[in-house]
């Protein structure tokens, strides 16, 4: 078969170009450091590549959303921490303020400093995440959680509590609702006894007491009423609040009428239900002791409210006995609320502490996987650069060959032997 010059120019021209190419190829992989340059490089490669690239890129904003949310609730925590520093810090004024060796004045006093405290726990209330958004308003968290109406302070957020995904399997709160913070208390909460605040006569209780802890109880709201025989010496009866009928109800769980005009004898101690309520002093016809479940219909938790009734009675000069009955009275509801609502604070806290130590774990947890899809993606797409150094020097040689060759099979012709 006759090859003309023209073929093997054009042979010669295609295998330089080839081994041009080769080369440049290497080169541009030793200079970007990838295997996988162009998709044509490694289809297979270049396509797992993507998928690996997507899933590294939805953990780092799986990484991104747990910064922001720690962030709420290191703030949450740290407002939890000063609530509950605050509520203490009532408890030391009420306790203080029990003391019979002190005057009205001094009361009013300590009355003054609980404003203080009043004011600071709603300043934390109604704190911000730096970002213009109340952080226990739930999701209506564009205006203040708390507002003073009149002399009482009310709830205008809503029940929900904003969450935030922070792992493809994870839907974590990030903050809390201020109604399970200032308006709740804990599960185990027990009994709170309150005096009407309008009681003529001047008795004072103590406890309630727990009298039989496997009692059940006939329910979670009772009521102490005070009338008078018809020879004018004091009776009570216990009522109790019937969840059915909305109304409240004779206390008669044996129906034998135990309950219903007994007689009253100062520095006796009332059962029912299981628990025990020491009374002591002289009532009035139409006095009244509600003992109730915290946390129930007939007790709702609110701890403006009960700072609220501790700085009224101590603004209150104690005149008559039924002034220190009133004081008295308060004083030892508010405490007994006090207490419940720290033990809820502390409850809620070590909840944000754990949901801190939750992010701790997932982010240990998404550092691992992002090395994983780091590791897989140098795998399908990273260069051996010992391997192409050596394929760089081959296809160097390569080239420098296709135009040694070239340049000999540009001289032979036929020409130049005539």
């Amino acid at each position: 078969m006759r090859i003309s010059s023209v073929t093997m120019f054009d042979q010669s021209t295609a295998s330089m170009n080839r081994q041009q190419s080769d080369f440049l190829k290497v080169s541009q992989q030793i200079a970007s450091g990838r295997r996988v340059v162009n998709p044509s490089d490694d289809p297979q490669a270049a396509s797992r590549a993507v998928g690996v690239d997507q899933a590294k890129a939805i953990t780092e904003q799986y990484g991104d959303a747990r910064t922001s949310a720690r962030n709420s609730l290191a703030q949450t925590e740290s407002i939890l921490n000063s609530t509950s520093d605050a509520i203490t810090s009532a408890k030391t004024l009420l306790v203080q303020a029990s003391s019979d060796t002190l005057s009205d004045v001094d009361r009013e006093s300590i009355a003054s400093e609980l404003k203080g405290v009043y004011e600071t726990m709603l300043g934390q209330a109604n704190a911000t995440d730096g970002n213009g958004r109340y952080l226990f308003g739930g999701y209506n968290d564009g205006n203040p959680p708390f507002v003073k109406q009149g002399e009482a302070v009310e709830y205008q957020g809503d029940q929900n509590t904003r969450e935030q995904r922070v792992d493809s399997s994870r839907l974590m709160p990030v903050t809390e609702n201020g109604a399970s913070i200032f308006q709740s208390v804990p599960n185990s909460a027990g009994y709170v006894a309150e005096a009407n605040s309008d009681n003529a006569g001047n008795v004072t209780f103590g406890g309630p007491h727990v009298a039989d802890v496997n009692n059940d109880g006939y329910g979670d709201s009772y009521r102490i009423q005070f009338d008078e025989d018809g020879a004018g010496d004091p009776t009570y009866s216990i009522e109790t609040f019937d969840e059915d009928s909305d109304s409240w109800v004779a206390y008669d769980p044996d129906n034998d009428g135990a309950f219903t005009d007994a007689a009253y004898t100062s520095g006796e101690s009332v059962s029912f239900g299981g628990i025990n309520v020491d009374l002591k002093g002289e009532p009035e016809v139409g006095d009244q002791i509600q003992v109730a479940k915290s946390g129930s219909a007939q007790r709702e938790p609110n701890l403006f409210r009960t700072m609220e009734e501790a700085i009224r009675v101590l603004e209150k000069p104690a005149e008559t006995e039924s002034d220190k009955a009133d004081l008295s009275n308060t004083l030892k509801t508010s405490m007994r609320d006090l207490d419940n609502s720290l033990d809820n604070v502390l409850t809620v806290r070590a909840s944000a502490g754990a949901r801190l130590n939750e992010l701790d774990v997932i982010d240990a947890v998404g550092d691992n996987r992002s090395l994983n899809y780091e590791q897989t993606l140098s795998d399908l797409v990273d260069l051996d650069y010992n391997e192409a150094i050596s394929e760089y020097s081959l296809r160097q040689i390569g080239l420098q060959a296709s135009q040694k060759a070239f340049v000999d099979v540009k001289g032979m012709s036929l020409f130049d032997y005539l």
